[in-house]
Protein backbone atom coordinates (compact mmCIF):
# COMPACT_ATOMS: atom_id res chain seq x y z
CA UNK A 1 0.00 0.00 0.00
CA UNK A 2 1.30 3.13 -0.93
CA UNK A 3 1.86 5.85 1.64
CA UNK A 4 -0.97 8.61 0.87
CA UNK A 5 0.68 12.26 0.65
CA UNK A 6 1.47 14.14 3.83
CA UNK A 7 -1.09 16.63 4.94
CA UNK A 8 0.03 20.33 4.82
CA UNK A 9 -2.36 23.58 5.09
CA UNK A 10 -2.66 24.38 1.36
CA UNK A 11 -1.36 28.19 0.36
CA UNK A 12 -3.72 30.85 -0.19
CA UNK A 13 -4.95 31.31 -3.72
CA UNK A 14 -3.80 27.54 -5.00
CA UNK A 15 -5.41 25.82 -7.84
CA UNK A 16 -4.69 22.08 -8.10
CA UNK A 17 -6.56 19.71 -10.28
CA UNK A 18 -5.50 16.32 -12.64
CA UNK A 19 -5.84 17.50 -16.31
CA UNK A 20 -8.41 15.42 -18.65
CA UNK A 21 -6.10 12.12 -19.50
CA UNK A 22 -6.31 12.04 -15.22
CA UNK A 23 -2.61 11.49 -15.43
CA UNK A 24 -0.89 15.04 -14.81
CA UNK A 25 -1.40 17.43 -12.01
CA UNK A 26 -2.03 20.72 -12.82
CA UNK A 27 -1.28 23.50 -11.01
CA UNK A 28 -2.35 27.50 -10.79
CA UNK A 29 -1.74 30.22 -8.57
CA UNK A 30 -5.11 31.97 -9.01
CA UNK A 31 -5.83 35.39 -7.47
CA UNK A 32 -9.60 36.48 -8.03
CA UNK A 33 -9.48 39.15 -10.42
CA UNK A 34 -6.18 38.11 -11.55
CA UNK A 35 -4.83 35.69 -14.15
CA UNK A 36 -4.14 32.13 -13.18
CA UNK A 37 -0.64 31.41 -13.54
CA UNK A 38 1.36 27.60 -13.85
CA UNK A 39 3.38 26.92 -11.30
CA UNK A 40 5.92 23.58 -11.62
CA UNK A 41 5.35 20.89 -9.39
CA UNK A 42 5.14 18.86 -7.37
CA UNK A 43 4.04 20.52 -4.35
CA UNK A 44 5.88 22.01 -1.92
CA UNK A 45 9.41 21.60 -4.20
CA UNK A 46 11.77 24.31 -4.18
CA UNK A 47 10.17 25.18 -7.83
CA UNK A 48 7.28 25.24 -7.13
CA UNK A 49 7.82 27.87 -4.10
CA UNK A 50 9.59 29.81 -6.22
CA UNK A 51 7.42 29.94 -8.85
CA UNK A 52 4.67 30.61 -5.81
CA UNK A 53 6.84 33.80 -4.62
CA UNK A 54 6.91 35.07 -7.82
CA UNK A 55 3.29 34.69 -8.72
CA UNK A 56 2.33 35.79 -5.53
CA UNK A 57 4.53 39.00 -6.24
CA UNK A 58 3.41 39.96 -9.77
CA UNK A 59 0.07 40.13 -9.13
CA UNK A 60 0.10 41.81 -5.27
CA UNK A 61 -2.29 44.46 -5.25
CA UNK A 62 -0.83 47.63 -4.04
CA UNK A 63 -2.20 47.40 -0.29
CA UNK A 64 -1.28 43.80 -0.37
CA UNK A 65 1.10 42.02 1.55
CA UNK A 66 1.27 41.90 5.36
CA UNK A 67 4.20 43.66 7.06
CA UNK A 68 5.80 43.85 10.42
CA UNK A 69 2.42 44.95 11.97
CA UNK A 70 0.87 41.34 11.47
CA UNK A 71 4.30 39.71 13.08
CA UNK A 72 5.16 39.57 17.10
CA UNK A 73 8.64 40.96 17.88
CA UNK A 74 11.28 38.85 18.71
CA UNK A 75 10.33 35.98 16.18
CA UNK A 76 11.42 34.22 13.21
CA UNK A 77 8.31 35.83 11.32
CA UNK A 78 9.97 38.92 12.45
CA UNK A 79 13.32 38.92 11.45
CA UNK A 80 12.42 37.53 7.93
CA UNK A 81 10.49 40.32 7.11
CA UNK A 82 12.94 42.51 8.35
CA UNK A 83 15.33 41.22 6.08
CA UNK A 84 13.00 41.23 2.79
CA UNK A 85 12.81 45.14 4.17
CA UNK A 86 17.05 45.59 4.14
CA UNK A 87 18.96 46.39 1.49
CA UNK A 88 20.63 42.70 1.42
CA UNK A 89 17.49 41.78 -0.25
CA UNK A 90 16.01 44.52 -1.97
CA UNK A 91 19.55 44.87 -3.64
CA UNK A 92 19.36 41.85 -5.45
CA UNK A 93 18.33 40.72 -9.11
CA UNK A 94 14.61 39.54 -8.83
CA UNK A 95 15.56 36.26 -9.58
CA UNK A 96 17.66 35.94 -6.83
CA UNK A 97 14.66 37.10 -4.11
CA UNK A 98 12.20 34.39 -5.82
CA UNK A 99 14.69 31.97 -4.95
CA UNK A 100 15.91 33.18 -1.34
CA UNK A 101 12.07 33.36 -0.67
CA UNK A 102 11.54 29.66 -2.15
CA UNK A 103 14.22 28.37 0.58
CA UNK A 104 12.80 30.30 3.30
CA UNK A 105 9.18 30.74 3.52
CA UNK A 106 8.61 26.67 3.97
CA UNK A 107 11.11 27.36 6.85
CA UNK A 108 9.42 30.62 8.08
CA UNK A 109 5.55 28.92 7.75
CA UNK A 110 6.59 25.85 9.99
CA UNK A 111 8.78 28.23 12.87
CA UNK A 112 7.51 31.83 12.11
CA UNK A 113 5.85 32.28 15.56
CA UNK A 114 8.93 30.63 17.50
CA UNK A 115 11.42 33.22 19.21
CA UNK A 116 14.73 33.57 17.53
CA UNK A 117 16.67 33.87 20.72
CA UNK A 118 15.61 30.34 21.87
CA UNK A 119 16.15 28.80 18.83
CA UNK A 120 19.41 26.13 19.39
CA UNK A 121 22.20 24.24 17.65
CA UNK A 122 20.14 21.23 18.06
CA UNK A 123 17.15 22.87 16.78
CA UNK A 124 18.88 23.45 13.82
CA UNK A 125 20.39 19.93 13.12
CA UNK A 126 17.10 18.40 13.90
CA UNK A 127 15.32 20.71 11.29
CA UNK A 128 18.00 20.58 8.50
CA UNK A 129 17.77 16.34 9.11
CA UNK A 130 14.43 15.93 8.63
CA UNK A 131 14.49 18.34 5.30
CA UNK A 132 18.02 16.24 4.05
CA UNK A 133 16.17 12.78 4.54
CA UNK A 134 14.01 14.29 1.45
CA UNK A 135 16.32 16.30 -0.03
CA UNK A 136 19.66 17.11 0.57
CA UNK A 137 19.75 19.90 -1.79
CA UNK A 138 16.99 21.70 -0.06
CA UNK A 139 18.47 21.23 2.83
CA UNK A 140 21.63 22.26 2.13
CA UNK A 141 20.45 25.74 0.70
CA UNK A 142 18.32 26.24 3.87
CA UNK A 143 21.37 26.34 5.69
CA UNK A 144 23.10 28.40 4.10
CA UNK A 145 19.93 30.83 4.03
CA UNK A 146 19.66 30.22 7.97
CA UNK A 147 22.95 30.96 8.38
CA UNK A 148 22.85 34.13 7.26
CA UNK A 149 19.56 35.50 9.06
CA UNK A 150 21.38 34.10 12.45
CA UNK A 151 24.37 36.94 11.35
CA UNK A 152 21.90 39.29 11.12
CA UNK A 153 20.27 38.27 14.08
CA UNK A 154 22.60 39.05 16.27
CA UNK A 155 22.94 42.48 14.59
CA UNK A 156 19.73 43.39 15.19
CA UNK A 157 19.69 42.73 18.48
CA UNK A 158 17.87 39.42 18.35
CA UNK A 159 20.13 37.32 20.14
CA UNK A 160 24.26 37.34 21.31
CA UNK A 161 25.04 34.20 20.05
CA UNK A 162 25.27 32.21 15.96
CA UNK A 163 23.63 28.90 16.85
CA UNK A 164 24.67 27.92 12.80
CA UNK A 165 28.36 27.64 14.15
CA UNK A 166 28.37 23.93 15.48
CA UNK A 167 25.41 23.15 13.15
CA UNK A 168 25.73 20.16 11.11
CA UNK A 169 27.40 19.97 7.47
CA UNK A 170 24.91 18.98 5.06
CA UNK A 171 26.72 16.28 2.72
CA UNK A 172 25.53 16.98 -0.97
CA UNK A 173 26.88 16.75 -4.10
CA UNK A 174 25.53 18.37 -7.27
CA UNK A 175 26.17 17.86 -10.55
CA UNK A 176 24.15 20.79 -11.48
CA UNK A 177 22.40 21.30 -15.00
CA UNK A 178 23.92 18.86 -17.43
CA UNK A 179 25.88 20.05 -20.40
CA UNK A 180 24.31 19.29 -23.75
CA UNK A 181 27.01 16.98 -25.98
CA UNK A 182 28.17 17.50 -29.75
CA UNK A 183 25.79 14.14 -30.20
CA UNK A 184 22.64 16.13 -28.01
CA UNK A 185 23.34 19.43 -30.17
CA UNK A 186 23.07 16.85 -33.28
CA UNK A 187 20.52 15.08 -33.03
CA UNK A 188 18.05 17.99 -31.76
CA UNK A 189 19.24 19.31 -35.14
CA UNK A 190 18.44 16.27 -37.16
CA UNK A 191 15.28 16.35 -35.79
CA UNK A 192 13.77 20.34 -35.61
CA UNK A 193 13.65 21.78 -39.24
CA UNK A 194 15.40 25.41 -39.74
CA UNK A 195 12.72 27.29 -39.85
CA UNK A 196 10.98 25.46 -36.72
CA UNK A 197 10.65 27.51 -33.36
CA UNK A 198 12.25 25.17 -31.23
CA UNK A 199 15.19 25.69 -33.77
CA UNK A 200 15.76 28.59 -33.61
CA UNK A 201 15.13 29.14 -29.63
CA UNK A 202 17.72 26.28 -29.70
CA UNK A 203 20.17 28.28 -32.21
CA UNK A 204 19.96 31.63 -30.13
CA UNK A 205 21.03 29.75 -27.08
CA UNK A 206 23.88 28.26 -28.65
CA UNK A 207 25.11 31.06 -30.85
CA UNK A 208 24.90 34.05 -27.70
CA UNK A 209 25.10 31.36 -23.96
CA UNK A 210 23.05 33.80 -22.59
CA UNK A 211 20.11 33.33 -19.68
CA UNK A 212 17.24 32.51 -20.47
CA UNK A 213 15.10 35.12 -18.91
CA UNK A 214 17.42 37.34 -21.81
CA UNK A 215 17.11 34.75 -24.67
CA UNK A 216 13.33 34.94 -24.43
CA UNK A 217 13.58 38.84 -24.79
CA UNK A 218 16.16 39.15 -27.69
CA UNK A 219 14.03 40.57 -30.88
CA UNK A 220 14.72 42.38 -33.86
CA UNK A 221 15.42 45.52 -32.06
CA UNK A 222 18.13 44.43 -30.63
CA UNK A 223 20.28 43.59 -34.25
CA UNK A 224 23.01 46.43 -34.64
CA UNK A 225 25.25 45.89 -37.77
CA UNK A 226 27.08 42.76 -37.12
CA UNK A 227 26.46 42.79 -32.98
CA UNK A 228 23.47 41.66 -30.92
CA UNK A 229 23.54 44.54 -28.04
CA UNK A 230 21.20 43.79 -25.03
CA UNK A 231 21.39 44.91 -21.54
CA UNK A 232 20.92 42.24 -18.57
CA UNK A 233 20.64 42.31 -14.97
CA UNK A 234 22.81 40.47 -13.05
CA UNK A 235 23.72 40.15 -9.26
CA UNK A 236 22.16 43.52 -9.39
CA UNK A 237 24.52 45.33 -11.44
CA UNK A 238 23.25 46.39 -15.03
CA UNK A 239 25.19 44.54 -17.58
CA UNK A 240 25.39 45.74 -21.57
CA UNK A 241 26.33 42.76 -24.10
CA UNK A 242 28.08 43.01 -27.65
CA UNK A 243 27.52 39.24 -29.12
CA UNK A 244 29.04 39.47 -32.46
CA UNK A 245 26.15 37.63 -35.14
CA UNK A 246 28.39 34.39 -36.45
CA UNK A 247 27.52 33.68 -39.74
CA UNK A 248 25.63 30.41 -39.10
CA UNK A 249 23.50 32.22 -36.56
CA UNK A 250 22.83 35.23 -39.31
CA UNK A 251 21.15 32.80 -41.50
CA UNK A 252 19.06 31.52 -38.84
CA UNK A 253 17.66 34.97 -37.82
CA UNK A 254 17.85 36.09 -41.19
CA UNK A 255 15.31 32.79 -41.95
CA UNK A 256 12.85 34.26 -38.58
CA UNK A 257 9.27 35.10 -39.60
CA UNK A 258 9.27 39.00 -39.80
CA UNK A 259 5.30 39.14 -38.24
CA UNK A 260 7.05 39.54 -34.85
CA UNK A 261 9.95 41.87 -33.08
CA UNK A 262 10.68 39.02 -30.66
CA UNK A 263 12.22 35.99 -32.17
CA UNK A 264 11.11 33.36 -29.82
CA UNK A 265 7.25 33.49 -29.25
CA UNK A 266 4.45 31.08 -29.08
CA UNK A 267 2.26 30.05 -31.35
CA UNK A 268 -0.53 32.87 -30.82
CA UNK A 269 2.76 35.39 -31.17
CA UNK A 270 3.05 36.57 -27.47
CA UNK A 271 6.31 36.55 -26.37
CA UNK A 272 7.14 33.66 -24.29
CA UNK A 273 7.61 33.61 -20.09
CA UNK A 274 10.96 32.17 -18.74
CA UNK A 275 9.64 29.46 -17.06
CA UNK A 276 7.01 28.08 -19.87
CA UNK A 277 10.24 28.75 -21.98
CA UNK A 278 12.37 26.34 -20.08
CA UNK A 279 9.64 23.74 -19.70
CA UNK A 280 9.45 24.03 -23.51
CA UNK A 281 12.70 23.50 -24.38
CA UNK A 282 12.90 20.41 -21.97
CA UNK A 283 9.91 19.06 -24.46
CA UNK A 284 11.43 19.57 -27.54
CA UNK A 285 14.85 18.18 -26.76
CA UNK A 286 12.83 14.89 -25.16
CA UNK A 287 10.91 14.93 -28.81
CA UNK A 288 14.56 14.93 -30.57
CA UNK A 289 15.08 11.94 -28.20
CA UNK A 290 17.97 13.38 -26.12
CA UNK A 291 18.75 12.04 -22.51
CA UNK A 292 16.69 13.47 -19.92
CA UNK A 293 17.52 16.75 -17.98
CA UNK A 294 18.58 18.70 -21.41
CA UNK A 295 17.55 22.31 -20.33
CA UNK A 296 18.20 25.78 -21.53
CA UNK A 297 20.93 26.03 -18.41
CA UNK A 298 22.86 23.37 -20.09
CA UNK A 299 22.52 25.04 -23.32
CA UNK A 300 24.27 28.03 -22.00
CA UNK A 301 27.07 25.49 -20.57
CA UNK A 302 27.68 24.06 -23.85
CA UNK A 303 27.93 27.31 -25.28
CA UNK A 304 30.61 28.28 -23.13
CA UNK A 305 32.29 24.89 -23.07
CA UNK A 306 32.73 25.35 -27.19
CA UNK A 307 33.81 28.86 -26.50
CA UNK A 308 36.55 27.42 -24.21
CA UNK A 309 37.60 24.27 -26.74
CA UNK A 310 38.00 27.05 -29.53
CA UNK A 311 40.88 29.12 -27.03
CA UNK A 312 39.06 31.65 -25.60
CA UNK A 313 40.21 33.52 -22.43
CA UNK A 314 37.46 33.53 -19.20
CA UNK A 315 37.10 37.19 -19.76
CA UNK A 316 36.07 36.83 -23.66
CA UNK A 317 33.42 33.77 -22.88
CA UNK A 318 32.30 36.17 -20.05
CA UNK A 319 31.67 39.51 -22.01
CA UNK A 320 29.45 37.01 -24.71
CA UNK A 321 27.55 34.97 -22.18
CA UNK A 322 27.21 37.88 -19.40
CA UNK A 323 28.71 35.68 -16.63
CA UNK A 324 29.95 37.90 -13.40
CA UNK A 325 32.06 34.81 -11.81
CA UNK A 326 35.10 33.77 -13.37
CA UNK A 327 35.53 31.11 -11.27
CA UNK A 328 32.29 29.19 -12.84
CA UNK A 329 34.17 30.06 -16.57
CA UNK A 330 37.61 29.18 -15.64
CA UNK A 331 35.61 25.35 -14.88
CA UNK A 332 34.87 25.25 -18.59
CA UNK A 333 38.33 26.34 -19.46
CA UNK A 334 40.19 23.86 -17.45
CA UNK A 335 37.59 20.94 -18.94
CA UNK A 336 38.34 22.21 -22.18
CA UNK A 337 42.45 22.09 -21.77
CA UNK A 338 42.01 18.86 -20.10
CA UNK A 339 40.52 17.62 -23.15
CA UNK A 340 43.00 19.61 -25.69
CA UNK A 341 45.90 17.83 -23.72
CA UNK A 342 44.38 14.37 -23.35
CA UNK A 343 43.75 14.64 -27.22
CA UNK A 344 47.80 15.74 -27.54
CA UNK A 345 48.85 13.06 -25.61
CA UNK A 346 47.14 10.01 -27.34
CA UNK A 347 48.98 11.92 -30.50
CA UNK A 348 51.60 11.63 -29.26
CA UNK A 349 51.76 7.74 -28.84
CA UNK A 350 50.15 7.29 -31.90
CA UNK A 351 53.39 9.10 -33.06
CA UNK A 352 55.44 6.87 -31.36
CA UNK A 353 54.28 4.12 -32.33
Amino acid sequence: MKNPRPKYKRPKYLHVYTDRHGKNERIYFNRPGQPKTALRGPQNSAEFWEDYFAAAENTRKPDGCAGKSKTLAGTINALVVQYYESAGFTSKAAATQRNYKSILEPFRKAHGEKRVATLQTHNIDKILGEIAAKSTAQAKNLRKRLSMLMQLAIKWKYRNDNPMLNADKVQHKSKGYETWTEEDIAKFRAHWADDTPQRIAFEILLYTGVRRSDAVRIGRQHIKGDFLVLTTQKSGHTVELNIPIHADFRKVLDGTEKKHLNFIVTTYGAARSEKAFTNWIIDAARKAELPPKRSPHGLRKSACMMLAEAGCSAMEIMSITGHQDIKEIETYIAKANQKTMAQNAIKKLKAKA
